[in-house]
C-alpha cells in the first residue's frame, strides 16, 4: 500500500510507480467522502493539462465521483490550472480537481485540489482528506460507462479553455495590446498555457506551442537553463521587447526583455507592485513568501503598502487573500497573482497585466525595470538546485 500524501500543492508522483489509477481512485474517494461531509449537493469541476494519460486519469476522478451521486463539470480538452480554477468559481462548485504535475519533469503527474474561492484548498481542509485516503480500494472502473453518467447528467462536459478566454476579453484590451507597436514572444514550453496564447495573439512568435507529453527532456519549469533556446531566439529576433514564458500548466512566470535577458519572479513581483501601485494607484498589501526579495519591504515603504510574509507555498498567499484587501501576492517561484483576479497563480493573466504595463506607461520593460531600481537599488539574483537524499 502506497501512503499518499498531500505536499504545498496536492499530490504529485511517478506515473506506474505510484501515481496509478488505483492510487487516483483511492485519493477519489477520499475526496467523495470529504465532500460529502461538508456539503449537501456537492459539485467538481475536473480538468487535465497535456501531461501522458490526462485524460485518463481525469476521467477515472469523474467517473468515481459520479458514482458516488457528485456532479462534475468535466472539461474534455487538455487545459490550464488558472482555466480550472477560474471555472470552479464560474460555475459555483465545491472543489476543482486538476491532474498535472506542473513544472516536474514528464514522467511525474499529479493532482491539485481547489477549492470553492477558486485559488488553493487550504491547508486544514487536504489534511481532512489525506486523513479519509483508503488503503484500498474495490472499485471497477471499467464498469462505470460514460454514456450513461452524462446521459443522466451527472456529468457535464464544459468548456473551460472558451469561459477563460472570454474572461480575459472582458478584462483587458487585446486589441489595444495587439496595436500598441510593441512587440512580444511566448513559450508554452509544450504546455498548457499554448491554446489560449495562441487565440489571444495569433501573429507573435509562439515557441513550444504544440502538444509534447516528453517536453523534449527539459522539465517545463520556468528557469533560465530551460528557456535557452526561448533566450537565444529573443535575442536573435532583435524586434521583440517582451518574451512571455509559463510552465506545464500555466500558473507560473518567467519573463525576458528586449535583449533575450531573463526577468526573474523577484523582478516580476516588484513590476507588479510598481506598475498597480505607481502608473495605476492601487492600494493594498503585499503577501510574499519568505524566499522572495526584501527589495518587496523597500518598494512597498515608498508607496505605503502592508507587507506580509508567509511560508513556502501559494495556499498560505491565498489565505491572506480570502480575507484581507491584496494587492498582490507572489512568491519566488513565479506563482503570483494580482487583486481583481482569483485567489490563484496565473502566469498569462500576470503577463497579460506587465504586457498592459508597457503599452500604458510607453516604458519598455529595461525602463521600468530601472525607474524601480532608482527605489530599491540594483540587485541579482541567481537559484541554485541543490538535490538531497
Amino acid at each position: 500500500m502506497v501512503r499518499i500524501k498531500f505536499g504545498t500543492d496536492g499530490w504529485r508522483a511517478i506515473m506506474a510507480k505510484e501515481f496509478t489509477v488505483d492510487n487516483v481512485v483511492r485519493v477519489t474517494l477520499a475526496v467523495s467522502r470529504w465532500l460529502k461531509s461538508k456539503h449537501k449537493k456537492p459539485s467538481v469541476v475536473i480538468a487535465y493539462d497535456f501531461r501522458f494519460n490526462g485524460k485518463l486519469f481525469s476521467e477515472t476522478v469523474a467517473k468515481v465521483l459520479a458514482n458516488n451521486d457528485i456532479k462534475v463539470f468535466y472539461c474534455p480538452i487538455a487545459t490550464s490550472t488558472p482555466a480550472l480554477s477560474l471555472g470552479v468559481v464560474q460555475n459555483n462548485a465545491s472543489l476543482g480537481i486538476m491532474i498535472t504535475a506542473s513544472h516536474n519533469p514528464p514522467e511525474y503527474n499529479g493532482y491539485k485540489l481547489k477549492g470553492s474561492h477558486g485559488g488553493p484548498l487550504l491547508e486544514d481542509d487536504t489534511k481532512e482528506i489525506e486523513a479519509l485516503i483508503p488503503d484500498e480500494q474495490d472499485l471497477i472502473i471499467d464498469s462505470l460507462k460514460w454514456a450513461d453518467f452524462l446521459k443522466k447528467g451527472i456529468i457535464i462536459e464544459t468548456n473551460l479553455e472558451d469561459a477563460y478566454v472570454e474572461h480575459v476579453h472582458k478584462h483587458f484590451d487585446i486589441e489595444k495590446i495587439q496595436k500598441s507597436g510593441f512587440n512580444f514572444a511566448f513559450d508554452a514550453m509544450f504546455g498548457a498555457g499554448q491554446n489560449v496564447m495562441r487565440r489571444l495573439f495569433p501573429n507573435i512568435p509562439l515557441l513550444h506551442c504544440e502538444p509534447n507529453p516528453s517536453f523534449k527532456g527539459i522539465p517545463p519549469e520556468p528557469l533560465l537553463k530551460n528557456l535557452q533556446e526561448f533566450s537565444q531566439f529573443i535575442a536573435q529576433n532583435g524586434k521583440i521587447n517582451v518574451g512571455l514564458a509559463v510552465d506545464g500548466d500555466a500558473d507560473r512566470i518567467a519573463l525576458f526583455d528586449s535583449k533575450g535577458n531573463y526577468v526573474d519572479s523577484h523582478h516580476i513581483i516588484l513590476l507588479l507592485i510598481y506598475y498597480l501601485a505607481h502608473y495605476k494607484k492601487m492600494t493594498g498589501k503585499v503577501v510574499t513568501g519568505f524566499s522572495s526579495t526584501v527589495k518587496v519591504e523597500k518598494l512597498c515603504e515608498k508607496y505605503h503598502l502592508p507587507v506580509q510574509r508567509v511560508r513556502i507555498g501559494f495556499k498560505d498567499i491565498c489565505k491572506v487573500m480570502l480575507h484581507e484587501d491584496v494587492l498582490v501576492g507572489g512568491e519566488e517561484s513565479g506563482g503570483i497573482t494580482i487583486k481583481g483576479h482569483i485567489p490563484e497563480r496565473d502566469g498569462i493573466w500576470m503577463g497579460l497585466t506587465l504586457f498592459n504595463a508597457l503599452v500604458e506607461s510607453g516604458k519598455t520593460l529595461e525602463q521600468l525595470i530601472e525607474e524601480i531600481y532608482a527605489i530599491t537599488g540594483k540587485f541579482y539574483y541567481s537559484r541554485y538546485d541543490l538535490k538531497v537524499d
